[in-house]
């Protein structure tokens, strides 16, 4: 326990920590306008089906989650800063191939490679701010990190609609490519410290599913699948829901109050974290998102429809930073690439599961049903997350103490 005679205040916002995390916004930069105009590309450009365009995504998520373990292992095995900017120019590449697309096929290609590169980059990232972070300072920090990804969540989709549809779609590849070469700048001028040497007799010397997969972390990145299941359906459909209400022009709003109660409670937040512990944060976070989303499913004026985006906001900035910092916490040190590898591999299966199966919701119940049922699932992450993470002996996922 720290003492009052103890205030020590490690650096945090350190050249390499700034590095990193701007690297991580421009990278997700890229993935959310993707994510938000490709869908515009394949019906318009490429004259594909509408039903092929699920297939976009599925694509890219497969090779993402595939590849997120082995990223995690590769990052406690071998030289970190040579794998993180081999993946950042991977994804470089790939960004560059997206005017020359002509055929569906050769798209879909690009977007298996391409979802290896982001899966590497994206878990080589974390790993990589994971360590950069004071112990003191992790739940501060790794919230700080995440805060980037957040912003390009709900930027990204703004900024790749607004050009595609005042410019073009070439414009838009355009900026694209201008992000990830930033992102790769930026994870070119990280410096990272040596290893101690304990690691060298322990990393990663695990076999079989051990050595892809942190045991420690799984029972937080299940209970985040949960969250990332319901935090799909509100990606992936809500502007549209937005025009089945009649309430387009406010789906953009809607993201940035979502991105403001975000912004606004993070340096909270983490030091809440940090302080009080996680509970203090996660059962008020998965109450105010399934709040949110209920909400949401019920909104039909613009006052409600943009307040359950900030409840949703609030319950979601409280819930990622400090459910990754937990499964960061959880695993030894040398077995952290691994931690932040198994937590997103959960997270990004639950987004994939939640965009499909909501959509099927949605088809057969409406997009207000689909929300409905995305926050009766959250609600369902609480039970889970007492049962697996916040054990009745009240300790919870104890942080790490092994170096």
């Amino acid at each position: 326990m720290q003492h009052g005679s103890e205030p020590i205040r490690t650096p945090l916002w350190t050249r390499n920590f700034v590095a990193v995390c701007l690297s991580n916004f421009f990278l997700f930069m890229t993935f959310y306008i993707y994510a938000v105009t490709l869908p515009l590309f394949v019906t318009q450009k490429l004259g594909a089906a509408e039903t092929q365009v699920g297939l976009v995504m599925t694509a890219f998520i497969f090779t993402t989650v595939l590849f997120r373990p082995l990223a995690g292992k590769w990052m406690d095995r071998y030289d970190r800063k040579k794998l993180f900017a081999g993946s950042l120019l991977l994804f470089a590449v790939c960004a560059l191939l997206y005017p020359a697309m002509h055929h569906f096929g050769a798209l879909i290609g690009l977007r298996l490679a391409h979802g290896v590169g982001f899966g590497l980059a994206a878990t080589a990232g974390g790993a990589v701010a994971a360590e950069l972070v004071p112990d003191r300072r992790k739940g501060e920090g790794i919230g700080y990190f995440s805060l980037f990804m957040s912003l390009a969540m709900v930027v990204g989709p703004f900024v790749g609609l607004t050009i595609a549809d005042r410019f073009s779609l070439n414009a838009m590849f355009l900026i694209c490519i201008a992000f990830s070469a930033l992102s790769l700048l930026c994870g070119l001028t990280l410096r990272l410290p040596e290893r101690k040497s304990p690691a060298t007799g322990k990393r990663s010397t695990a076999s079989g599913w051990r050595g892809y997969i942190e045991p420690a972390a799984l029972p937080v990145a299940v209970a985040s699948a949960f969250l990332a299941f319901a935090y799909g359906s509100l990606s992936t459909f809500l502007s549209v829901y937005a025009v089945e209400l009649r309430l387009g022009s406010y789906a953009s709003y809607f993201f940035a109050v979502f991105a403001a109660m975000i912004v606004l409670t993070r340096p909270l937040t983490g030091r809440w974290f940090d302080r009080f512990g996680a509970n203090a944060l996660v059962y008020p976070g998965i109450f105010l998102f399934a709040a949110g989303m209920i909400a949401l499913s019920f909104a039909r004026t613009p006052t409600a429809f943009l307040a359950s985006g900030a409840v949703i906001g609030l319950g979601f900035g409280a819930l990622l930073p400090s459910l990754q910092t937990l499964a960061i916490q959880s695993a030894p040190r040398h077995r952290a690439g691994l931690a932040t590898g198994t937590f997103f591999l959960l997270f990004d299966a639950g987004y994939g599961a939640g965009s499909y199966a909501l959509g099927v919701v949605a088809a057969r119940a409406g997009y207000d049903g689909a929300y409905l049922v995305g926050g009766l699932v959250s609600l369902v992450m609480a039970g889970l997350y007492y049962l697996l993470v916040n054990r009745p002996s009240g300790r919870g996922v104890s942080p790490r103490t092994a170096e």
